[in-house]
């Protein structure tokens, strides 16, 4: 029986870029999380706590963010690669589906990755301009 060596920290970076650019986030996430991943947002709110802990809690958090926003542009840049870490930059014009609100979002994220699997996924907020 031949076992499969986990995908490098290059591909997968690579890998969720492109998915990302192609709008296709529940599909990097079904691929490339690792079951107990640990998502870390800069601050919580009543909709997702700061801290989110499981692959199926952090589609339900990526499954409400299209659920309540329109994305009217959005740009991926990255992966920007350094040992078991790599960082992509997120840029969104999206609007809030409930009131209209238009709003300019930009984060860093970093993930790390351990046996081919990202299992710690940790947002930056940006300024607009940044």
């Amino acid at each position: 029986m031949r076992s499969t060596a986990p995908a490098t920290i290059e591909s997968v970076a690579r890998e969720l870029v492109e998915l990302c650019r192609a709008g296709r986030n529940l599909d990097a996430i079904n691929a490339l999380y690792a079951p107990e991943i640990v998502s870390l947002e800069p601050a919580g709110n009543d909709q997702f706590p700061a801290r989110t802990t499981g692959i199926d809690a952090i589609r339900k958090k990526n499954q409400w963010w299209f659920d309540a926003f329109e994305v009217r542009r959005h740009e991926v840049e990255g992966p920007y690669i350094n040992g078991d870490q790599f960082a992509v930059k997120y840029i969104f014009e999206a609007t809030e589906k409930k009131t209209g609100t238009q709003q300019d979002l930009a984060e860093i994220g970093v993930y790390t990755v351990k046996d081919g699997k990202i299992a710690q996924e940790r947002f930056f907020t940006l300024s607009p301009e940044g």
